[in-house]
């Protein structure tokens, strides 16, 4: 079995006199994250130029790099992979035309402080402002280290009865900032007020910190979290050299408590914008018992345009690895579409033609085939209790599901114009 690196913090002049007891405590973590330039040159080499460039930069965003993440960056030369994602550059001070400060609308889409509502059966849940680490690439850059605090009580039990209130939610995700920056008791106050609520099916929780904090992930936290099954953990890899014998054991950890791990990577320039780079993180993930989920297209966020790649980047991608590769290591390519669309799936055309009997499909190696459907090519859907049962929980409850079920016959905007003719 692959060994992985485990990196020797004392190589690093700043470090080099930290017990190794302090090291692997996660509050001693987030007491030394980096936030200032002259901590980080005790780090990493830094030019005068550079120097310039982190001073205009931190004038309008804030910088959080723990020490664990700051022991894994490249030393060597200043473009690497894991530095880009955690070291501000001038870049970030360049406003493309379509960037936001929200662009999913979160906030638009918030019926309560701290809760987004925009799917119909599932409900996301801020509980905190703070990060062990500030992301360059954040989509939430608009709360994330300007707001250092987590969701107060008062904040949290509205939330809490919001979901309660309404019996159509059934999948709650905890994110933030990162849930695992709370503490157990905090997180724990969090997990079972909604594991009390009835309709409430699954908890999800987004969390970065086995990728740039593993010490985070303790037994004694571990075992909070599997009272409360069915808990499903989704984390954050970009690359392969983000994955260390120290985020191994992290995953591992939470894996061996029955929580599911999954992982949600984001397409970014000069870091992982190459199908043998993505190929290689999806195969160390199934490695260390994370499943790949979803791949995104980097958000419209302001002073994050020089991450973004083409859409048809990520379709390469999956091109590479649709048939080239075992299915649990092809996660989705989504657009996080801007305005509050949601997640919106992108991918290679399999499908190159049709008729009334037959469909035309290529494969993975370019092989044209043919699909005949039956002569008698309609279901006899409505038999079974499923449908039939009085509250309906499984219809559609909106969009183009609903016309396929026959319960509309048409959408249309809200604000039609030829609506409002006298």
């Amino acid at each position: 079995m692959k060994e992985y690196k485990r990196h020797d913090y004392r190589e690093i002049e700043l470090y080099k006199d930290v017990p190794e007891e302090d090291w692997n405590n996660w509050k001693w973590q987030l007491r030394n994250v980096v936030k200032d330039i002259d901590t980080l040159k005790k780090i990493m080499p830094i030019d005068e130029s550079m120097e310039q460039d982190l001073e205009k930069c931190l004038e309008k965003f804030t910088m959080a790099i723990t020490p664990y993440y700051a022991s894994i960056m490249e030393k060597d030369y200043p473009r690497g992979v894991v530095r880009l994602q955690a070291v501000p550059t001038i870049n970030e001070l360049h406003v493309a035309a379509d960037d936001q400060d929200d662009p999913l609308h979160e906030d638009v889409d918030s019926p309560v402080p701290g809760l987004t509502h925009r799917y119909p059966d599932r409900v996301l849940l801020l509980v905190t402002h703070i990060c062990s680490m500030n992301c360059r690439h954040c989509t939430r850059r608009r709360m994330v280290g300007d707001h250092d605090t987590h969701l107060t009580r008062e904040s949290i039990d509205k939330c809490i009865d919001y979901i309660r209130e309404h019996k159509e939610i059934r999948d709650v995700l905890l994110s933030g900032g990162d849930p695992f920056t709370l503490t157990d008791d905090a997180l724990e106050y969090v997990i079972s007020k909604v594991r009390e609520i009835d309709h409430v099916e699954i908890i999800r929780i987004g969390s970065r910190t086995p990728v740039v904090m593993p010490q985070r992930i303790t037994d004694d936290l571990c075992n909070m979290l599997k009272k409360y099954h069915p808990i499903y953990v989704n984390t954050h890899f970009n690359h392969p050299d983000e994955i260390t014998a120290d985020s191994k054991e992290a995953c591992e950890r939470l894996a061996n408590a029955g929580i599911q791990m999954g992982n949600q990577t984001v397409l970014l320039r000069d870091v992982n914008d190459c199908p043998n780079i993505m190929k290689k993180l999806m195969h160390e993930l199934l490695r260390i018992r994370v499943k790949p989920y979803y791949i995104y297209q980097c958000d419209l966020s302001v002073g994050i345009s020089h991450f973004r790649t083409s859409i048809t980047k990520g379709m390469e991608i999956i091109e590479n690895l649709r048939g080239h590769t075992t299915g649990m290591a092809v996660p989705t390519f989504v657009v996080d579409a801007p305005g509050g669309g949601g997640k919106i799936p992108v991918m290679p055309n399999y499908l190159l033609s049709q008729s009334d009997r037959r469909f035309a499909l290529r494969n993975y190696e370019g092989v044209i085939t043919t699909y005949t459907q039956p002569e008698e090519v309609f279901s006899n859907c409505g038999r079974c209790n499923i449908c039939k049962e009085s509250d309906k929980q499984y219809k559609p409850l909106d969009g183009v599901a609903k016309l396929l079920s026959g319960e509309k016959l048409y959408l249309e905007p809200a604000n039609l114009k030829r609506r409002k003719r006298d």
